[in-house]
């Protein structure tokens, strides 16, 4: 991050991305841009919306900025993008900076016609792919690992009859994390990773497909939810209906989905790969209370995305669970810094403690991550300074060890507390009377039989990975 400061989740978001066809040919603009208000958590530094009219010309009418969905679109710019085919990005930067050149959708033009393409993710081998299409004569105009991604697909298109076909021969050649959303004049194409880390859904209103993240977006839209694409599935949407490619799947055991797309990314209302967010948040909470019991008065959540599991601690224990914290709702998950030394401030911005409701009690405090362990610890001196005599933390997630190389941000092994401290040396760093992680193998209990990654924690990564961050590569 640049002039962004995290707060609260010392973690960064993944993107979001949604797509939407129209067969009767109306604008898909507004729609588009309500799925991407539905996907905002999932990223706040920029966003855009890129059209096209399937009917016409078949150019492509794009727009995107720094900045929030209602930031950078108004009605005035929804009513300009005319056209019943097309996608939109929300993004946080996990390869590449803020800036306004590498927000998404990417609008590429090249013999064959226009792509649109927008991709939640990170490549393992974006540095390698890069350089070896720059010596070939590619200019790139950004610093994201998408328009790797982009450029893979215009130029396998010169070699096949048709965009899937292109979207497949790219997929054999990029190894990491993506769900993709691209757009040719008149085909929605949609395509997931093989270990299926990124998430994506399919919709349908009337005569309109949609494609998006998560599932709450299909709701935001009044669409009905069809089914997740499949991990190594690519979906092609056309006036004919879907059609499904499934020769880039993998076998089902060695599939991996993003444990922390449950436990803290995805909206608590969102159902993805038939897991719903919300029992299995319910469900991890239960799995601390049955680790880590201890005699309180009182089980709280830190907003947004500790409320869920401290519900289910609060019914496995038997402690009343309460609301022990106000957030302001008019900041988002990131803001500008007050100062670079006062991390506090920024805390006491986004939360303030509600003193009737701690002062004299014990408390079990939950939230679904400690990274760095500076929030943390400001939370529980703002509970004790509140009058809180205990507070005893509880985290749905097991201790982050292990940077992650596939579109989340955690940080380098140096700047993760648990990698340089046990449990007991972080509970006396933060100033809690006790604390309980999540069991490695507790984490089976919010998923059931689903495969998924859990790198950050045990470092047994799906994929070979690079040997070190290339969250900055492109820098």
């Amino acid at each position: 991050m640049t002039e962004f400061e995290k707060t609260v989740s010392g973690l960064g978001e993944e993107c979001g991305v949604f797509g939407a066809y129209d067969m009767d040919g109306g604008d898909v603009a507004p729609s588009i841009y309500y799925g991407l208000f539905a996907l905002q958590h999932r990223g706040q530094e920029s966003c855009g919306i890129a059209v096209t009219d399937t009917y016409g010309k078949r150019k492509v009418l794009s727009k995107k900025g720094l900045g929030h969905v209602n930031d950078v679109f108004d009605e005035e710019a929804l009513a300009e993008l005319k056209g019943n085919l097309g996608v939109g990005h929300v993004r946080y930067s996990t390869a590449g900076g803020t800036r306004v050149e590498n927000a998404q959708p990417l609008v590429i033009n090249y013999v064959k016609g226009t792509l649109a393409i927008a991709h939640n993710g990170n490549l393992v081998n974006a540095v390698e792919l890069r350089k070896e299409l720059e010596y070939t004569g590619a200019i790139f105009q950004t610093t994201i690992d998408s328009e790797v991604i982009a450029y893979h697909v215009a130029r396998e298109r010169l070699n096949v009859k048709t965009a899937e076909e292109a979207v497949k021969n790219a997929m054999k050649k990029i190894r990491g994390a993506y769900a993709l959303v691209v757009n040719s004049p008149r085909k929605m194409i949609g395509a997931r990773d093989p270990f299926g880390l990124k998430p994506l859904c399919i919709g349908k209103r009337d005569q309109t497909y949609f494609l998006a993240s998560e599932s709450c977006a299909i709701t935001a839209v009044d669409a009905e939810f069809v089914r997740d694409v499949k991990p190594g599935e690519i979906v092609t949407i056309t006036r004919n209906g879907i059609a499904s490619d499934m020769s880039m799947a993998m076998d089902e055991d060695k599939q991996a989905r993003c444990i922390f797309e449950y436990i803290y990314f995805a909206r608590t209302d969102s159902t993805i790969d038939g897991v719903d967010v919300y029992r299995a948040r319910i469900l991890a909470g239960k799995a601390l209370a049955r680790s880590y019991p201890v005699e309180a008065d009182l089980v709280v959540g830190v907003p947004d995305s500790g409320l869920v599991a401290a519900r289910g601690y609060s019914e496995e224990s038997g402690i009343p669970n309460g609301m022990a914290f106000h957030k302001n709702s008019y900041v988002g998950r990131t803001f500008i810094k007050p100062k670079q030394s006062d991390r506090e401030s920024s805390v006491k911005i986004k939360l303030n403690v509600i003193q009737e409701v701690v002062r004299g009690k014990r408390i079990v405090m939950v939230d679904d991550s400690i990274v760095r362990g500076t929030t943390c610890a400001n939370i529980i001196r703002m509970l004790k300074n509140a009058g809180a005599t205990e507070v005893h933390v509880r985290i749905s997630s097991p201790p982050f060890l292990y940077p992650c190389y596939f579109g989340t941000d955690v940080p380098s092994d140096d700047q993760l507390i648990a990698h340089s401290h046990t449990p007991e040396q972080i509970r006396e760093m933060i100033g809690a009377d006790s604390l309980g992680y999540m069991e490695i193998e507790r984490l089976k209990d919010m998923v059931g039989s689903l495969k998924y990654c859990d790198a950050c924690f045990t470092g047994n990564y799906p994929m070979e990975v690079p040997g070190k961050d290339i969250s900055q590569a492109f820098e």
